[in-house]
């Protein structure tokens, strides 16, 4: 027997539902663009970070360690932790969506946590696809264009201290990372993580507390087996 189609107004639910995502999601590089330059990137180099890496906290967390005054190395091993969620995603959701060849390159690209959400939760592969490029072609459109219109802003206020993008990079880790603190474990992680890069920022050099910081939730990952309360498996 032939799998049954979804019909038509599933498949507009689910784009109307990625197309909300992409809005509320793709204004944030407005931040990540001014965060940036405040960290010494030049407006070339933050959107060429945004069209290349493609993953907000990883982009965040490389601008914020270079701008803390970290090496190169380490910022890219921060960015590389945070992203390494991305290969997971990409072994649940290859089989979902089927793409085989350039299409599953460019899928790749655009595999980040919205994009995932918006497809994992279909069976059907037509819907799953909808969610899935809507959210993911949406996001990289509208974060690369929110990322030169802040990066240009910020660039033109001249000293970053001087108007408090300095604190830049922790409001905007905190604020990706408040919708996520739903549960009692995640909020003892936050805290755990938070206390452990505050007690290593006067003894290592910049940089590797943000790595000592992704350790604690690695280390807890690792114990908990992966899952968390519910049995379902974290990000």
């Amino acid at each position: 027997m032939a799998p049954r189609r979804p019909t038509p107004e599933r498949v507009r639910a689910v784009r109307r539902d990625a197309l909300a995502v992409a809005v509320a999601t793709g204004t944030y590089g407005v931040g990540f663009g001014a965060v940036s330059v405040a960290s010494g990137l030049d407006v070339w180099q933050t959107c060429a970070l945004s069209l290349v890496m493609f993953t907000g906290a990883s982009q965040f967390a490389l601008v914020g360690v270079l701008g803390a005054g970290g090496g190169p190395l380490a910022a890219g091993a921060a960015a590389l932790l945070l992203g390494v969620r991305n290969t997971l995603y990409g072994l649940r959701l290859a089989p979902l969506l089927g793409y085989r060849g350039w299409r599953r390159v460019v899928a790749a690209h655009v595999l980040i946590d919205e994009s995932t959400a918006m497809a994992i939760g279909h069976e059907e592969r037509e819907v799953a696809r909808t969610g899935f490029w809507t959210a993911g072609l949406g996001i990289f459109a509208l974060w690369n264009l929110a990322t030169a219109l802040g990066a240009l802003g910020g660039d033109r206020l001249g000293d970053p201290r001087a108007v408090g993008l300095d604190a830049a990079v922790g409001a905007a880790f905190l604020a990706l990372l408040w919708p996520r603190l739903d549960g009692a474990v995640e909020r003892l992680v936050a805290l755990g993580a938070a206390a452990v890069a505050a007690g290593a920022v006067p003894l290592v050099p910049a940089g590797v507390p943000v790595l000592a910081a992704a350790g604690v939730a690695l280390l807890v990952a690792a114990l908990s087996g992966g899952r968390d309360g519910s049995g379902e498996v974290t990000r």
